[in-house]
């Protein structure tokens, strides 16, 4: 089971590099979320596309890893940190990563989860989550986007989820979160005018913390086994009996980000195993 559950370590092997001009050290990609699981991914695949990356978290000692992972993986371009909390430092943040280079990128990724039935969810935790996974993405976009402007050209991509597409129960803040993203991608396409476009990326269970973390909550809150959790609930509507990696979902955010995606604007990268599109 922790076989089925546990990411393998990052290696450079699996990062996807893509041939792009614009993937350059003078070029800024901000990721939130980036202290682990799939923030930290995309900051190591997306720095090894040679961009400046700057990976913001509330999480100190997470950054530290990412930024010595990156080192000893070697990547071409650099991966440098700063330490915020967004639901209060999202200008700072912005500012403080465009004295990294031109900000041209932003990957939204930092999640949070919270397993309750609607009746018994408490509100301050939903209303943490709304900040964090909503609010905050909004204001990073809005600081972002005159940096975008001004480089020339830029992107957005936000870390949907199947959970964006439909909804399992006793997750009602995450749910609505994800729907929230994906308004958001479509909102900033079409503000975008040529210059900025966005896109989303919604996959079914990967092995990250905030999954496994999970794990133990769903199964008091359902009287199920662990087992049953992961191979019924998580992975029993997909085609597959394994859960994507990190670095699967980063390799997503370096696709599109790529000049290779430049129609893909207000669309959503679905990589969910059919979880979302069939049924037994």
């Amino acid at each position: 089971m922790s076989d089925q559950i546990s990411p393998p370590e990052p290696t450079t092997d699996d990062f996807l590099v893509v041939d792009d001009d614009r993937f350059a050290p003078e070029r800024v990609c901000l990721v939130t979320g980036a202290a682990s699981g799939i923030g930290r991914a995309t900051a190591l695949v997306m720095a090894d596309n040679g961009l400046t990356v700057v990976g913001t978290d509330v999480d100190e000692e997470g950054l530290d890893e990412t930024a010595e992972t990156a080192a000893e993986l070697g990547v071409e371009g650099s991966v440098e940190t700063v330490v915020g909390d967004l639901r209060e430092d999202v200008p700072d943040i912005v500012e403080e990563a465009a004295e990294y280079g031109d900000i041209a990128y932003l990957a939204n990724i930092a999640g949070m989860q919270h397993i309750d039935s609607i009746e018994d969810f408490p509100m301050a935790a939903y209303d943490r989550m709304q900040e964090v996974m909503v609010r905050a993405p909004v204001e990073l976009s809005k600081h972002c986007l005159p940096h975008m402007r001004e480089t020339g050209f830029g992107c957005v991509a936000n870390m949907a989820s199947v959970h964006g597409h439909y909804v399992t129960s006793d997750k009602v803040a995450y749910n609505v979160a994800k729907f929230g993203l994906r308004g958001l991608t479509q909102s900033i396409a079409a503000e975008g005018e040529g210059e900025v476009r966005a896109f989303s990326v919604s996959t079914g269970y990967v092995k990250t913390p905030l999954v496994t973390d999970q794990i133990p909550d769903t199964a008091e809150q359902r009287g199920i086994s662990v087992r049953e959790v992961v191979e019924d609930v998580m992975l029993g509507q997909s085609r597959t009996t394994e859960m994507m990696t990190p670095t699967e979902v980063a390799n997503l955010f370096a696709f599109g980000f790529s000049k290779h995606a430049d129609h893909l604007n207000g669309g959503d990268l679905r990589f969910d195993d059919g979880m979302t599109l069939t049924y037994e």
